[in-house]
């Protein structure tokens, strides 16, 4: 995939060039960026930040008093208006559970359609941001519900169960709720949004046992 290419519907993203060569990855700069209106989607509905494509995306959702925070491994090629299979997903399932929006959101914030194409090497900076953008967040609603969806995947890098374990300490100081939804795995891994159905109802999900037993 070429530069040129970026703004336009991707079906696969494959990680070009090192997020570290990128000049600006501060997620209150884009964050700034993504509040004003935009030629591109709906600022009055969205939340896309940064709010075009790149290498890396913090948040993507939609704006609404009761969302959902849904936290995937990482993203993928979906942008306002053009939403992966992921994401429809997660749509679908946080309207059935009588959410009125979705908030989506990663444990690394490195675009990759295909998580073996994610760095082997843990980027320290871009998890900082990231955890920044978890604060901010978490700051939009009183009660945050939190859906655990990385699934497996969770597994493909060493550093991603750190990640993790970091986001999972922010929220303890938040009033937070953990759900999943589907059946876990054998090792106790959340279900991935993708192959439910439609109406699956959200379940409690204990954040604190799954780490324990992961670590």
């Amino acid at each position: 995939m070429g530069k040129s290419d970026m703004n336009n519907i991707i079906t696969r993203h494959i990680p070009e060039i090192d997020i570290r060569e990128i000049d600006n990855i501060s997620f209150e700069d884009v964050l700034q960026k993504s509040l004003h209106k935009s030629v591109d989607y709906d600022a009055d509905k969205w939340l896309y930040v940064p709010n075009s494509y790149t290498e890396y995306r913090y948040i993507l959702g939609t704006k609404g008093k009761n969302p959902i925070i849904c936290i995937g491994i990482n993203p993928s090629t979906a942008k306002p208006g053009a939403l992966d299979p992921t994401l429809k997903s997660v749509e679908r399932i946080a309207l059935a559970n009588g959410y009125d929006s979705f908030l989506m959101m990663n444990v690394i914030a490195q675009r990759a359609t295909l998580p073996d194409d994610l760095d082997t090497k843990f980027n320290k900076a871009l998890h900082e941001e990231n955890m920044k953008s978890f604060e901010y967040v978490l700051s939009l609603t009183a009660n945050p519900h939190i859906w655990a969806a990385w699934g497996t995947i969770i597994m493909k890098r060493p550093y991603l169960m750190n990640c993790l374990s970091d986001i999972a300490s922010l929220s303890k100081d938040c009033n937070t709720t953990w759900l999943c939804a589907g059946e876990c795995s054998k090792a106790g891994h959340p279900h991935h949004p993708l192959y439910l159905k439609k109406d699956e109802q959200l379940k409690l999900f204990d954040i604190e046992n799954y780490l324990n037993q992961a670590f």
